[in-house]
């Protein structure tokens, strides 16, 4: 493939899918965009991206809305299913549990969500998301159970 093709979704696998769109050969998800999601790192059954906490993710109590943080900690526990997924296969996200353990602000410096996968089945999937601030404290984490299909 040359630098001007464009990759075919429909051949790749969900870890060659993840590494185009971390490489600039696909565009990242809309809502990647939206948030400001930075430094996407791809290994198989894992995934982590980082956010700079702005104003503009705040809630009215003046920290990062909840809402954020768990799209963070979406974002990794569900890409990091995707990278065990073969070419033709798909997954949607059946829960998403969140336990909030400290605030995040500004302060906080550069957010930076880590998923794994804990087990991967024929059906389904499980997956953890841990986000930490700048100072490698623990703001929150996440368990996501997935649902694959072809």
């Amino acid at each position: 493939m040359t630098e001007t093709q464009t990759p075919d979704v429909a051949t790749m696998t969900g870890l060659e899918l993840l590494i185009a769109m971390r490489d600039g050969l696909l565009p990242a998800a809309p809502l990647a965009e939206t948030l400001g999601f930075v430094d996407l790192v791809v290994e198989p059954g894992s995934v982590s991206v980082s956010l700079d906490p702005e104003h503009r993710h705040y809630n009215p109590l003046g920290t990062v809305h909840g809402g954020v943080l768990s799209s963070l900690l979406d974002t990794v526990a569900g890409c990091s299913v995707h990278t065990t997924l073969g070419a033709g296969e798909g997954y949607t996200s059946l829960d998403l549990s969140v336990k909030f353990l400290r605030p995040a602000s500004v302060k906080s410096g550069r957010l930076r969500a880590v998923g794994k996968v804990l087990q991967r089945g024929r059906r389904t999937a499980l997956a953890e998301a841990q986000l930490f601030n700048s100072d490698g404290k623990l703001i929150a984490h996440a368990t996501s159970s997935c649902m694959i299909f072809a």
